[in-house]
């Protein structure tokens, strides 16, 4: 999340809750304690990309017939992009073909000019560049993970697990079996028919269970969170889905979905917020515009991949989907975005290839995406991970979704749904106790975007932190 775009939260902001700062807006005394260890990689990237672009200027004055091919090049890349994304005829691979070409016939022309070495000295010194302001604003992040707390294993423990889900993983790694083994009792979704879960919570709930769990889908293990929040019981995570995304938040091991069961005998408990859709819970997000309508699609669960490309261009020249109105918390309005995603907690976004992941679920906070791309040069600084007048990203405890249609698609935790309007979003903090393994991989960080603002803080800033910096940024540095 930018700062800028955080909702202000003490006492004396005169803000809503979910108002954002406007950059001018905020104070010196708001960024974090600056130590050396992020002075020095930050000044190095002011260096390397200084140094990167000193040596295009001189290539460029030496020749003027370089300099203009590499502009024309880069505008030709753009729009060739633009019609790529937003197309969906023939001329969209011809469009694919010029953005592949563009950049080619530049690098052709800086070697026919001499320029190799230009060539190979800014773009190393552009990765010198990247690398080193990664690092520092890595260094700058707050540590990741929730507070543990001890509690008794459970002895009466219920899991409902789906032997179709991720590929079978349930037979595979003999997950019924290894949770009976741990004195669990195990419902199989395995029968004729749709099979009520939620009835089937309850049931075990008002039986005497001490604990719900699921091996499933993240649509699966949300249903079933949710009821255990009701009555305050324990849940357990088995990573068994296609992509386990709570899982992995949790810090869960996603490839030996059989470790989850490890929390039975020797687990410890951490608390989550859970998110509200219209009563119903999520643990990730709920999707709307393109992302929503394309999980719409019958054809998406066959080829989601394909699908998303064949449903995109429509939907980002807004020939397809509802329009959309958002409110942030009653005051921030978001017009007509192209696609919207609120999810349970922020995400540590890094580019629309690289959602990212969520370093913590107990903020309290949910977190918003809106990408609003209406021409190449905003679809080419989202590809580019860049947050800019395409994309916004903020925090919020409510969310509200109008449209002109009275019914809306929605995908929450990956599966579609027709929801009617207005749709209100909301975040229950702290509701969920959720059984983790003691030992367990923890959550792998996303790599930070670039923030130029905390980058170039980084550089200047010369004052020593009081007692080498908090403790928040020592556990920053030895991550």
């Amino acid at each position: 999340m930018t700062d800028s775009e955080k909702p202000g939260r003490g006492p004396g902001t005169g803000r809503g809750p979910g108002r954002p700062l406007g950059a001018a807006e905020t104070p010196e005394k708001q960024w974090p304690p600056v130590t050396g260890s992020q002075r020095r990689p930050a000044r190095l990237a002011f260096v390397a990309a200084l140094g990167a672009a000193a040596i295009l200027v001189s290539g460029g004055r030496s020749s003027l017939l370089v300099l203009i091919v590499g502009v024309l090049g880069l505008v030709v890349t753009v729009a060739a992009l633009w019609g790529f994304l937003s197309n969906r005829s023939p001329l969209r691979w011809i469009c694919a073909g010029v953005a592949v070409a563009a950049p080619i016939t530049v690098i052709v022309c800086y070697i026919a000019r001499g320029h190799v070495w230009d060539i190979v000295l800014t773009l190393l010194l552009a990765a010198l560049a990247v690398a080193a302001a990664r690092a520092a604003l890595i260094l700058a992040r707050p540590p990741a993970g929730m507070p543990e707390r001890e509690t008794p294993p459970p002895i009466r423990p219920f899991l409902i697990m789906n032997p179709r889900s991720g590929g079978g993983k349930v037979a595979r790694f003999a997950l019924d079996d290894k949770a009976t083994a741990r004195g669990a009792e195990v419902a199989l979704l395995d029968g004729p028919g749709q099979i009520d879960v939620a009835a089937l919570a309850r049931k075990a709930v008002a039986d005497g269970a001490d604990l719900l769990g699921v091996a499933g889908g993240d649509g699966t293990q949300a249903l079933v969170a949710g009821i255990a929040a009701e009555n305050d019981l324990p849940f357990l995570v088995v990573s068994a889905g296609t992509r386990n995304h709570f899982a992995m938040d949790l810090g869960l091991d996603r490839e030996r979905p059989d470790a989850g069961l490890d929390a039975l005998n020797d687990g410890v408990e951490v608390c989550v917020d859970l998110g509200l859709i219209g009563g119903r819970t999520f643990v990730n997000t709920a999707s709307f515009g393109a992302y929503a309508d394309v999980v719409q699609s019958p054809a998406y669960r066959g080829d989601k991949r394909g699908t998303m490309l064949e449903l995109l261009p429509e939907t980002l020249s807004g020939r397809r989907g509802p329009h959309l109105v958002v409110r942030i918390d009653g005051e921030v309005v978001i017009e007509g975005p192209k696609t919207l995603l609120v999810s349970n907690n922020p995400y540590e976004f890094g580019g629309p290839t690289e959602l990212g992941r969520r370093a913590r679920l107990d903020s309290g906070l949910l977190g918003v995406i809106a990408i609003t791309v209406g021409n190449a040069e905003q679809a080419v600084e989202l590809l580019r991970g860049r947050r800019g007048r395409g994309l916004r990203t903020l925090v919020a405890h409510e969310v509200l979704v109008e449209s002109h249609a009275t019914r809306i698609p929605v995908g929450i935790d990956g599966e579609a749904v027709l929801m009617p309007t207005p749709v209100r979003l909301t975040i229950r903090p702290l509701a969920l106790r959720v059984r983790v393994p003691r030992e367990r991989p923890g959550v792998p960080r996303s790599k930070p975007p670039i923030d130029l603002a905390l980058l170039r803080h980084q550089a200047l800033n010369t004052t020593r932190p009081a007692g080498g910096g908090t403790s928040s940024t020592r556990r920053g540095q030895r991550e």
